[in-house]
Formats: C-alpha cells, structure tokens, sequence
C-alpha cells in the first residue's frame, strides 16, 4: 500500500511536548461539535458535510493509530491517523502522522487537509503538508 502522508510536529512553543491518540480524538470530537453548534446556528446538518466520518478504532492500531471511515465511500473512503516519535537533533520529537490510501478521494485529501491544520493551530505546531510545503502554527521569535 503507498501512503501519501502529512505530518504535524510538536516542537518547542507547542502546547504539548507528547500527542496521545485518546488527545487526537478528543480534538476530532471537539471539532465535530463545533460544527454541529454551527450547523445549529445556522440551521441546517453541518457536521455531516464537515466531518463526514466514522472513527473508527481497530484492535489492531490500539494505541497508534485511528482509520476514520467514510459514511458516504462514493465521497469519502477513509483516512489515517496515527501518533509516533522521533529523533532530531539528539532531542525525541512526537508527530501526528495523517495518511490517505490509494483509494482515497480528492475529497478525503480536502478533509484531511482541513484536519491537519486544525489540529496543527491547536497543538500550536509545524505542519508538513501532504505536497512537501510547510506551515508553522507555533509561536516563533523574530
């Protein structure tokens, strides 16, 4: 399988120096309820068009990884996120790693687009996009 990934690290001026999967998914559950209050605001279902996902928990990723699912897969196939470490400059970093499989539709690569810099803007972090450019959400000296 050829993953196309995008990464988002936390480095110094993040708001956490470790992301846990339960923390992803408490973010993604934040998100969902955000739009929903939107959507109530606005009158009219939201959440569905913003998060048209199921997450979806497999034994297999415990710990390390999360599939959301696509409810309507002509759309939305899936996407993958997971959580990981590692070593730059003698000092362990942690990553949120979000992958699209080959099966992925433009749409899932919008969404996940949007996700990525949505968690990156509250993690505070440094965002390696999926085409190789980067976007930095921390606060950085002059």
């Amino acid at each position: 399988m050829n993953l196309q990934s995008a990464y988002i690290y936390l480095v110094d001026g993040s708001t956490a120096t470790e992301a846990s999967l339960d923390e992803v998914k408490a973010k993604l559950l934040r998100y969902v309820d955000m739009t929903k209050k939107t959507g109530e605001q606005l009158g009219w279902s939201y959440a569905d068009a913003a998060f048209p996902y199921v997450i979806d928990e497999r034994p297999e990723g415990k710990d390390s990884w999360l599939l959301l699912r696509g409810k309507d897969p002509s759309t939305h196939k899936a996407i993958i996120i997971g959580v990981g470490k590692r070593e730059k400059n003698g000092k362990e970093h942690s990553y949120i790693q979000v992958s699209l499989p080959d099966s992925a539709t433009h749409g899932d690569k919008s969404k996940a687009n949007e996700f990525c810099r949505y968690l990156a803007r509250n993690f505070k972090a440094e965002l390696h996009l999926f085409n190789n450019r980067i976007q930095y959400f921390q606060p950085r000296k002059p």
